[in-house]
């Protein structure tokens, strides 16, 4: 994991619809792809590339889903790995699982189970992983400071409650990312998401009124139309 980067993920699926429809989800949440078609192309990449994630299909013609898992396990990566399989028996997990895999997803798939998949190993990775993470925020006039719990626009002081902060400084901790309605709510509620759709909105509305910041001209938060927000890196 790389501070403020952007966090690539590698695509392996020799069915292309199902390939691009993962880096598109991908995409569409922030993070860099590469996609590949066949194992041997992958392989190449694993060697001379660093990712943070990879989404992985276990029937592949060649060098199957397992074989990959072993080479990348082999070459020190320690990256998290989610398999896709059309197989649901449990012996198919347990071998993946057991050669170093960290979750599984049936095809087919659920597109949203699939991103809090992703999201989740990528948060664990972070945590083990022992970097420190930036605690400042500082762009575009805006400033947080985690460790002080203060923040400012253009250097006057602007009072938010203690949630109010935790979802501006998860925003910015994942600055130039979409953070999903569901997301902000699970990690700032540490509950499940049922309906905390307008919870989350009139949070994000009071925040907004304090940054100064017009829904329709954002400088600062962000809406992305049936997704969640995002603050620009």
């Amino acid at each position: 994991m790389r501070g403020w980067d952007i966090l690539r993920i590698l695509i392996l699926d020799d069915e292309k619809e199902i390939a691009d429809l993962v880096a598109l989800l991908m995409q569409n949440e922030g993070y860099a792809t590469s996609v590949f078609y066949n194992s041997r192309d992958a392989l190449n990449a694993i060697k001379i590339e660093n990712f943070d994630l990879c989404v992985l299909d276990v029937m592949l013609p060649e060098i199957d889903g397992l074989g990959v898992l072993k080479e990348i396990r082999d070459s020190g990566h320690t990256y998290p790995v989610i398999m896709l399989t059309a197989k649901c028996e449990a012996m198919d997990k347990v071998k993946g699982l057991a050669n170093g895999a960290d979750d599984y997803v049936t095809k087919p798939f659920d597109p949203m189970e699939l991103i809090s998949r992703v999201k989740a190993q990528l948060r664990r990775a972070k945590y083990y992983s022992g970097t420190p993470q930036p605690t400042v925020y500082d762009r575009g006039g805006l400033y947080i400071d985690c460790e002080r719990h203060t923040c400012s626009v253009f250097d006057e002081p602007i009072e938010l409650t203690p949630t109010e902060f935790r979802i501006l400084w998860l925003l910015c901790q994942n600055a130039g990312k979409v953070i999903s309605t569901e997301d902000i709510f699970s990690q700032i509620w540490g509950e499940k998401y049922l309906d905390g759709n307008n919870t989350v909105m009139v949070h994000i509305r009071r925040i907004r009124e304090k940054l100064g910041d017009r829904p329709r001209e954002p400088k600062f938060i962000k809406t992305v139309w049936g997704v969640g927000y995002k603050i620009e890196n």
